[in-house]
This record gives structure tokens, sequence and C-alpha cells, in this order.
């Protein structure tokens, strides 16, 4: 599959099998992770690979959209430093996780594994949760797995604004 191709089926899957991923497209999956761009090559992320069933429904319930992770194979929970100026998060290192995600999930997509994005809200149960040091902060997980049902492509509900509506050339 082309990149073009997989960025034009590429859908959220929130229902997955209980089959198990291989450890060969775990690797791949967060090797794509890994090999992602960063700013200034910091790469700041550390990756929490979750497999574990109680873990996994654990991790489900830190935020408020992210029930899918419960019946995932697979869960990364992306892990950056916590901002330096005393704020949660350090936007760069946001930009830098939400490279990551999308590498993965494109790696994933290619060889037949689905995924979802989630965003973690309870962040001190996320710290107790994932045993996360003080200086850490995860907002990004990605549920994989294997499709329960092939995803529409293009979905009936939704898609895309046209470019013509999302495109300003040279300015506002």
């Amino acid at each position: 599959m082309d990149v073009w191709e997989a960025i034009r089926k590429k859908r959220a899957v929130r229902v997955f099998k209980s089959e198990p991923l291989p450890d060969e497209a775990v690797t791949r999956i967060l090797e794509a992770g890994r090999r992602s761009q960063s700013s200034k090559n910091t790469q700041p992320w550390d990756f929490i690979a979750i497999r574990d069933r109680n873990q996994l429904q654990k991790v489900s319930e830190l935020g408020n959209w992210t029930g899918h992770v419960a019946g995932a194979a697979l869960c990364v929970a992306i892990v950056v430093p916590t901002s330096q100026s005393g704020q949660d998060v350090d936007w760069k290192h946001m930009f830098d996780a939400g490279q990551a995600a999308s590498y993965m999930q494109l790696a994933a997509l290619e060889i037949g594994v689905g995924s979802c994005l989630g965003t973690i809200y309870k962040q001190e149960d996320a710290r107790q949760v994932l045993s996360l040091p003080a200086d850490k902060t995860v907002h990004i997980v990605i549920s994989f797995g294997y499709p329960a049902e092939q995803p529409e492509t293009p979905p009936k509900k939704g898609g895309r604004r046209p470019l013509s509506e999302v495109v300003h050339w040279d300015r506002w």
C-alpha cells in the first residue's frame, strides 16, 4: 500500500478481534514511532507498550472516550517530558508525539492492523496506573488490533471538508 492510499483509507478502528498481534507486528509499529521526526531530533518520547488485559482496562478508564483501549490487542502510551515552565505539557513535545502516533498508525495500517487515538485526561490516575516518573506525562494513547469489521472507505457520514474550504493561499 502506498502512502497516499494509506492516508486516504485510514479510518479509526474502535472494535477489535480478540486475536493477539504477533511480536513482529508490535515491533514494526513501535519502530515506526521511534523513527518519526522530532523537533531538532530531540526524540522526546518514550513508549509504554501495553498488552496485559487488566492494564488495558485500567488505561481505558483514563479518558472520556478511551473505551476502545480495553478491547485492543496493544495500546501504546506516548510519554513525553513535563513542561519546564510549570505547565502540564510542552506543546513542542506534543507535536513530536503526534508525529510518532501518525507514523505508528500508518505502519499498522500497512500490515492490516487497525488503530484509534485516545486522549488521557486523568493525569494523576495515569501517573499511578503507568508508574510514570514525576518528570513525565502522557496525553496520547493508541489502541491497536485486527479490526472486528472492515471500516467503510469513505465513511457514509462525515467525510472531509473540501480542500477549497481548508486552504488559504498566501494569507487568510
